[in-house]
């Protein structure tokens, strides 16, 4: 029974450090908090990417999950759908 508590207890020490809960989250380049599993671009070397923060060996980091990022742009000049001229100010 010693051997297994003995084993098991590093995995115990992980989520409580001195009684206290340790919560694992990653930060951006503006020092916000990113919670694991969030995705977001990240610019490295002139090279951008979407990445997720994941665990690895006990630490949080960042994880290439494809190549560019996610954008969305839309036209420059969107003309109303309706006529507004008829409109009583």
């Amino acid at each position: 029974m010693s051997l297994f508590l003995l084993l098991a207890s590093p995995a115990f020490a992980d989520a409580n450090i001195g009684g206290k809960t340790v919560d694992c989250y990653c930060t951006d380049r503006q020092g916000d908090r990113i919670e694991l599993g969030q995705t977001i671009c990240m610019q490295v070397d002139g090279r951008m990417f979407m990445a997720q923060c994941q665990m690895s060996l006990n630490n949080p980091m960042w994880r290439k999950v494809a190549d560019g990022c996610l954008s969305s742009t839309l036209p420059e000049a969107l003309q109303p759908a309706v006529d507004a001229g008829s409109v009583d100010s």
